[in-house]
């Protein structure tokens, strides 16, 4: 198991993230029981938009509501996925409008700590475009 895949099946360490590639991310997790769910961003122009597609991406079951705590309440449930873990990788994030941004943020660092807790790894990695948040991974380290 390689440095990246360890990390990501490492529950204590479920967090909001960046990074700047996807493939590394992808490649490592092929063949594990980690699931992705890719979530590009572009042309969001608001919150209706985004909560369809996150919707869509995770395969939220029909009673998803589209408001911020039915968000919260799918990403901490996810009874009707069998993964070990998730990772939502999510890309043209810096087109969101700053208020949506700075709730999903809070929404996704919530949910990882609530999972963190419950010893299953869920990661939300930025690709590109999100400098204040810790990076995911450097090779070699």
């Amino acid at each position: 198991m390689g440095k990246l895949l360890e990390r990501l099946n490492d529950a204590s360490r479920s967090g909001v993230y960046r990074s700047g590639r996807s493939d590394e991310l992808l490649d490592a997790v092929r063949g594990s029981a980690l699931r992705v769910a890719a979530i590009d961003l572009a042309g969001v122009m608001g919150k209706e938009e985004l909560m369809a597609r996150i919707s869509r991406s995770l395969a939220f079951p029909s009673w998803f509501g589209g408001t911020w705590d039915a968000l919260e309440d799918c990403l901490t449930d996810l009874s009707w996925s069998t993964a070990s873990g998730h990772i939502l990788l999510l890309t043209n994030a810096e087109a969101l409008p700053g208020d949506e941004r700075g709730i999903l943020l809070d929404v996704l660092d919530s949910a990882a700590a609530w999972w963190g807790g419950r010893s299953r790894p869920f990661f939300a990695v930025f690709v590109g475009g999100m400098p204040a948040l810790p990076e995911l991974y450097r090779a070699g380290k």
